[in-house]
């Protein structure tokens, strides 16, 4: 029966307990120990089978618990408390004020920056996330508050979401598709001044499809979040916004066309005017083509002019290490549901078509989401400093001629939100030692001297008590997945004893994808299980967890490998896969192991965020030099497997490393462990468990992370928006006219000779006097920066790691030439190059290879 009338019926509560509704309404209570601890007072039951979701609980709990708790001073005082703090972080002055307070880019009107992301995962109780990605740009908006920046996050509000996971009796990854109640989570549904619900409308091929707009509030950070499951959208249109990443390739494009078209749309639906935009990968890059239809035919731009302050005010953060990672549509799909920009445009269809296209002469490549986002923005990232360099060889092709180390993809390493990973206990005995500043402080802050005053019985007397709510939770979990499987009574008992709180514990936990290797240290079985089981006062036990995604075959195939494994070897109690993966499990798993284990195929990891985590809880991480471990100290705050070997062989890489790991934990990771002094204490343990939070804390954080956003993306992409958006864009067409006059003459330039004043040999530190003659032809010293480039000469002939050195202009000779000169010197000895280079110079260009010119000395 369907109803002819509906009501959102909200939580009934007492006038003196309406302080809890803003504070369950506001997910600053996940990193607030003080609110998230009343909300557990209120009723302990109901937090944990609630999912740890105040706005639930305020609607499903017992009236009389409600006037129960009105009559506890102690909850009242502890709710005022939590209150204020939520009223003062929202009010105190912040990092950005003070950064940005008497900028010039304040005196031209609010600026503010959209972040983009196909997922968010900021709490349990919002399951819109599928795993890493999400996950770190949930921590990105909870930093951004912390920070005070002016930034709005966009998504979307997934019906069924990521799906649940659970396991059938031989191992196998089944899931479930819970459908989320959006009006019992922490969501507010926007709506117009008049109360009816706020709805924007996207262009489809023979129709339009409406969504309506939700915002979780993150601290001050609002993100806006779109749901296309109403009226009078069609089902299919319903199922746009019903499971993140599901779905046929048709599918995925009406969710990213939802995303980035519908995003900005709904960004200007909602007033807001945006002055940098970050695509957090490229699943939102349609964004740009909407941006410069919107400057066509509202601002009356030419499509030069509107795609310069689009790609002037846009950032691309890529995530992907393989090009087997990003999504590439036909050309056909796109031409289909896309095509109309290309009208509007004013191009053709191979023109549209190698907007998406490295090569545009292959008028059969496919369309990369990739590739636009990166010729739509001129300032773009790889997530960690290993990344940059595989980011930079992969899309070297679209800055040709420019050397690969000198491509302008930059290296923004990854961090985590320390205050929503460090356990709860350990954030008090930081508290207590190092000051309450310390989860924001940066590595060079006197604070970090502090660790040694730690005692280093506390410090693990905690972490002990952490290992052990992990084995309690994890034991829970199990019984309650062998119950609802319908398990034998001996299984159920059995899992009731898995794991020993006393003995070293090595986590994995992550995505379950091939090349993560999860299978890896089952190479070996009578190795490992010695290592295991060899010595009862020296046992070593794993716990894991993690999803496989619902058509990754070979990726479910080790999950139910390691099951397998469990079951053939008899290791029930050593060896324990943790069913349903989710952000709750991880906080438990990245506090209580002992060990965080990570051994993927290099470079693949593009960071692997989830042993920062465990490294801020203490953990030593025992890793492959992939991602951030990379470059972290990874001899004094864990153990490096291998020494960042790449092999051509698979099986023969695997069997190595294996080894590796095999080596590591035998003669070093297990006897460290079980290294205890009279008191029994692992002393030099403790030591490394020390080095691990003082030298990665402070660094792998968001906190800094979403500072160096801001310094080096956010505020110059803001700056040159406003910039290039005055005076009715005339900077904007300016520009767009010289890169056009820069493009007609670029290739009538010609070095015509190198003058060097030193024959073949020269010694260290002797100065080189260099002399060029360059015709400009109808282009002008100004609008060119004539380079020396310097280095030395590698096996192939080739310059490696050059350095450049600007050449000054001393102005034209009778024939026209412009004379440029430098003097150069060398450090080193050995086979050592030079070469010339011309390159565009403006004011406004982000930066000189943004038009992707360049004219080599032959």
């Amino acid at each position: 029966m369907q109803p002819i009338r509906t009501f959102n019926v909200s939580p009934s509560l007492p006038q003196r307990l309406e302080p809890l509704r803003k504070l369950a309404y506001n997910l600053y209570w996940d990193w607030n120990v003080e609110t998230k601890d009343l909300f557990r007072r209120l009723d302990p039951d109901l937090w944990e089978s609630s999912h740890h979701n105040p706005v639930l609980m305020l609607g499903t709990i017992s009236q009389a618990r409600l006037l129960e708790v009105v009559e506890d001073e102690g909850f009242l005082a502890q709710m005022d408390r939590a209150a204020r703090q939520l009223e003062d972080y929202l009010q105190e002055r912040t990092w950005y004020q003070k950064q940005r307070t008497s900028h010039s880019s304040n005196d031209k009107g609010q600026e503010y920056y959209a972040y983009f992301s196909a997922e968010f995962g900021l709490v349990d109780c919002l399951p819109v996330y599928s795993g890493g990605l999400g996950v770190l740009a949930g921590d990105h908006l909870k930093s951004a508050s912390d920070l005070g920046l002016p930034l709005v996050g966009v998504g979307l509000l997934y019906q069924q979401g990521y799906f649940a996971q659970y396991l059938n009796a031989d191992g196998w990854q089944q899931e479930r598709y819970p459908i989320n109640d959006f009006y019992n989570m922490p969501l507010h549904l926007e709506r117009n001044p008049d109360g009816s619900e706020l709805r924007i409308e996207v262009d489809y091929p023979g129709r339009t499809v409406y969504a309506r707009v939700w915002r979780v509030q993150v601290g001050s950070v609002p993100l806006y979040m779109l749901d296309t499951n109403i009226e009078p959208n069609n089902p299919y249109d319903h199922d746009i916004t019903d499971q993140l990443y599901g779905g046929d390739i048709d599918m995925r494009i009406h969710q990213e066309i939802l995303l980035g078209i519908g995003g900005v749309r709904m960004l200007k639906a909602l007033g807001y005017n945006i002055t940098a935009y970050h695509m957090n990968e490229g699943h939102a890059a349609f964004s740009a083509l909407e941006r410069i239809r919107i400057l066509l035919r509202e601002e009356g731009l030419k499509f030069a002019e509107a795609k310069q302050v689009v790609a002037s005010s846009n950032i691309f953060t890529t995530h992907t290490p393989v090009p087997a990672g990003i999504d590439l549509f036909p050309p056909d799909k796109i031409l289909y549901y896309l095509g109309h920009y290309a009208e509007v445009f004013g191009l053709n269809k191979d023109q549209f078509l190698a907007l998406g296209r490295e090569n545009t002469g292959d008028l059969s490549a496919p369309f990369s989401m990739a590739v636009l986002a990166l010729k739509m923005a001129t300032s773009s990232n790889g997530v960690a400093q290993l990344h940059g360099v595989v980011s930079r060889q992969m899309f070297k092709g679209l800055w040709r001629n420019v050397p690969t180390e000198e491509v302008p993809i930059k290296a923004i390493s990854n961090g985590v939100h320390a205050q929503s990973c460090v356990a709860k206990s350990t954030q008090e005995l930081y508290d207590r030692y190092l000051g309450p500043s310390w989860s924001s402080a940066p590595p060079d802050h006197p604070i970090w001297e502090r660790m040694d005053a730690i005692p280093d019985e506390e410090l693990w007397r905690n972490h002990e008590r952490c290992r052990l709510d992990m084995i309690v939770y994890v034991r829970e979990r199990l019984v309650k997945h062998l119950k609802d499987r319908g398990a034998s009574a001996s299984e159920i008992a059995q899992a009731q004893e898995v794991l020993d709180p006393k003995v070293l514990t090595i986590g994995f936990a992550r995505r379950f994808a091939t090349y993560k290797r999860a299978t890896l240290w089952m190479r070996d079985v009578e190795r490992i299980k010695r290592i295991l089981l060899g010595n009862k006062d020296r046992k070593v036990q794993f716990v894991f967890s993690g999803k496989a995604h619902p058509k990754d075959i070979p990726g479910k195939e080790l999950i139910r490998d390691i099951n397998h494994f469990i079951d053939e070897q008899h290791l029930e109690k050593q060896v324990v896969f943790v069913p349903n993966y989710d952000i709750h499990i991880a906080r438990l798993m990245v506090a209580g192991c002992d060990v965080w284990l990570n051994n993927p195929r290099r470079p693949r990891e593009a960071s692997g965020t989830s042993g920062m985590k465990a490294a801020m809880n203490g953990l030593p991480n025992l890793s492959v030099l992939d991602g951030w471990w990379d470059e972290a100290d990874y001899v004094r705050t864990g153990w490096a497997i291998g020494h960042g070997e790449m092999y051509d062989d698979p099986n023969y890489q695997d069997e190595i490393e294996a080894n590796a790991l095999y080596d590591l934990l035998e003669k070093e990771v297990v006897p460290l462990f079980y290294d205890r002094d009279v008191d029994g204490l692992p002393r030099h343990w403790i030591a490394k468990m020390k080095d691990a939070i003082q030298l990665n804390c402070p660094f792998f954080n968001t906190a800094r992370m979403v500072r160096e956003y801001a310094e080096r993306a956010y505020f110059p992409a803001s700056d040159r928006y406003q910039t290039l958006t005055a005076n009715n864009y005339a900077p904007a067409k300016e520009l767009a006219a010289w890169k056009e006059n820069l493009t007609t003459h670029w290739y009538d330039i010609k070095i015509k000779d190198v003058e060097v004043s030193s024959g073949a040999d020269i010694k260290v530190d002797q100065t080189v006097n260099v002399k060029a003659k360059v015709d400009l032809a109808t282009l002008t010293n100004k609008d060119v920066q004539v380079e020396l480039y310097q280095g030395a000469i590698d096996a192939n002939g080739d310059i490696v790691n050059g350095v450049p050195v600007v050449m000054d202009y001393q102005g034209e000779e009778k024939d026209g030439l412009s004379i440029y000169t430098a003097n150069i010197v060398y450090n080193t000895s050995g086979l050592q190059g030079l070469s010339l280079r011309v390159l565009p110079n403006h004011k406004d260009l982000s930066s000189p290879y943004e038009p992707r010119l360049i004219v080599w000395a032959q």
